[in-house]
């Protein structure tokens, strides 16, 4: 999306920073170019865990584990994690740094596909973080919402995709727009939903967030 990038430098230099385990995976994935949440998400995550204070995580889309390990480092304590990660070759990663960080009896790592996974999850959760294949977000909604408790908040990232989200169907890469075309249907649901009152925010790539009534 387009931001004045001095405005994103400077609110990001307010921020008051992570911890050494969060600052050394934050560079070992950016030195990998593993996508993570930016600055100002991760920014957004904390104000929201300190006032949600969820007990019960549950995150789509794990990576190698940062924004995982930075819930469990500001979430109340107690607070159980799980996330699902379906990319071989992140897993091993993403339970390295759980162990690394210590946070590996905090957290646990589901392997495989989110859409074959959530239909088995039970219980409900606090607070669920949207991370994964954004063209995939809409398949989810319905087992998402399933899983989310009255009160509870719904977190999705990227949602603007850089922008491309408010152009025409034609000017998108066609490689891209079955992934523009879901989500916007994704987003027109979040917004009409008669079971959640949606805010979308223009924080990182664009987010939504999202409480169930």
């Amino acid at each position: 999306m387009i931001v004045d990038e001095r405005l994103v430098t400077y609110i990001n230099s307010l921020d008051r920073g992570n911890t050494p385990v969060l600052d050394e995976i934050e560079k070992e994935a950016l030195r990998d170019f593993v996508p993570i949440i930016r600055k100002e998400m991760q920014s957004f995550l904390k104000l929201l865990l300190a006032m949600q204070k969820p007990m019960r995580i549950l995150e789509v889309g794990t990576a190698v584990g940062f924004s995982a390990v930075l819930m469990a480092e500001y979430a109340p304590k107690g607070c159980q994690i799980v996330t699902i990660e379906n990319y071989e070759k992140r897993i091993p990663i993403a339970k390295a740094n759980f162990k690394r960080a210590r946070k590996q009896e905090q957290i646990t790592l589901l392997e495989g596909d989110a859409t074959e996974i959530l239909p088995q999850l039970e219980g409900q959760f606090d607070m669920i973080f949207m991370d994964a294949a954004k063209g995939q977000y809409i398949n989810f909604m319905p087992q998402v919402l399933r899983l989310l408790k009255t009160g509870g908040v719904l977190v999705s990232d990227n949602v603007l995709q850089d922008g491309d989200i408010i152009e025409s169907h034609y000017i998108v890469e066609r490689r891209n727009r079955t992934i523009y075309k879901r989500m916007r249907e994704y987003l027109y649901e979040l917004t009409h939903s008669d079971e959640l009152v949606t805010a979308v925010m223009p924080i990182g790539d664009g987010i939504t967030v999202s409480t169930k009534l």
